[in-house]
């Protein structure tokens, strides 16, 4: 495994020694979680090939947190089981279990320099003394942090700190690394760019990896594999384009990105086409529900993503598009890179619809009060059936 910094290159000597490729690095098999009588996860099931990273995502108390603390062996499934390299978890002795830890409270020793901190692990590993240093400083220079070596933990900076946890997860070289929240307490820029850092750390080294959070972007940015928990259940696992363009369900349609949701009824199903009724008007759109589900009358939800609606002052100019409304701007926010437009469309209900803006060199074209037009394609318009 190589890294190169600064027109050098560097060798870190993997440790972990995988017994078969075609055994998960990590599956969970109808695991359940029980508090008294409440049910934290409740029958999660997945696979997580060797060297991929996976991002658990969910809100507040959708059970992300507790299927993680299970998969590091802090908590036994109520039922179920979870491996590791095909070895339960509950059958390896805790000390005995290669797996590197970074949390939202990193827990580093601040009477410690940066390299006795991440120095630590292989001491308590009896690690060869003589190879410590060299192995230090070659996962310092992986976090891009040569020549902080002696700096104390409160001399750091907050993504220095991270940096040092992340290497002292990585120095003793573990089959597994778990991460709970560790970007959460960063200011936006840092966090994004400590985002794009685990990135790059993971497929340099190629460590199996998990990470625990809420953020729809981070997930998206650093996966390879995304599960989204809600109510203590997966609701859906799949490639984070796959998960953005088509959606499971209409939670993760709406937890991921800014998304509109139109109520309505089935009119009929044409393959995967669905034909809708809401209110006086007709749309067309995808069925992502099952298909025993997708009976004439039955009410349904569909979403259509704030990216995905097109706006112009001209009904001519959207004229190609299966779809278009007549609205009014009732609000313009100003982001930066886009403009959000909120609207009043009568015909999609009373709830404002959303549309992000992306033409920097147009972004007043549309003001307030202005009577303007949207539209999109059959395909983006997403269709379940209501729960």
């Amino acid at each position: 495994m190589t890294s190169a910094k600064c027109g050098t290159t560097k060798t870190v000597d993997k440790a972990i020694t995988v017994k078969s490729k075609s055994i998960p690095a990590v599956s969970a098999s109808n695991v359940d979680m029980l508090f008294g009588n409440f049910k934290a996860v409740n029958g999660a099931s997945f696979e997580l090939e060797h060297g991929r990273f996976l991002t658990i995502l969910g809100p507040s108390g959708s059970g992300k947190t507790t299927l993680l603390r299970m998969i590091a062996g802090f908590l036994n499934p109520t039922n179920g089981e979870i491996f590791i390299n095909g070895e339960s978890v509950g059958a390896v002795a805790p000390n005995k279990r290669s797996i590197g830890m970074v949390f939202q409270k990193l827990a580093l020793f601040p009477h410690m320099t940066a390299a006795e901190n991440v120095a630590f692990p292989l001491k308590m590993r009896r690690f060869d003394a003589t190879k410590i240093s060299s192995r230090v400083s070659e996962f310092l220079e992986l976090v891009r942090l040569d020549g902080f070596e002696d700096r104390r933990i409160n001399e750091l900076s907050g993504g220095q700190q991270q940096r040092v946890a992340i290497a002292r997860a990585l120095v003793f070289e573990p089959d597994l690394l778990l991460l709970d929240e560790p970007l959460a307490a960063l200011d936006r820029k840092l966090r994004e760019e400590m985002q794009l850092e685990f990135r790059r750390i993971q497929k340099e080294l190629g460590v199996t990896t998990i990470n625990v959070t809420h953020d729809q972007r981070e997930a998206l940015v650093v996966s390879d594999q995304i599960l989204v928990m809600d109510g203590g259940k997966i609701q859906q696992d799949a490639s984070p384009t796959e998960m953005y363009r088509t959606p499971g369900s209409p939670f993760v349609a709406n937890f991921i990105g800014v998304t509109n949701v139109i109520t309505g009824k089935l009119d009929s199903l044409t393959g995967e086409e669905a034909f809708i009724t809401s209110g006086d008007i007709k749309l067309t759109g995808v069925m992502r529900s099952n298909a025993a589900k997708s009976v004439s009358g039955v009410e349904v939800r569909c979403a259509v993503r704030a990216e995905q609606i097109r706006i112009s002052a001209k009904k001519p100019d959207l004229e190609k598009l299966n779809m278009v409304f007549e609205g009014t701007v009732t609000d313009v926010i100003f982001e930066g890179e886009r403009l959000l437009y909120e609207l009043s469309v009568p015909q999609l209900g009373p709830n404002p619809i959303r549309i992000f803006y992306h033409d920097q060199n147009d972004f007043a074209t549309h003001e307030l009060g202005r009577a303007v037009h949207i539209g999109w394609e059959t395909r983006d318009l997403h269709v379940f059936v209501a729960d």
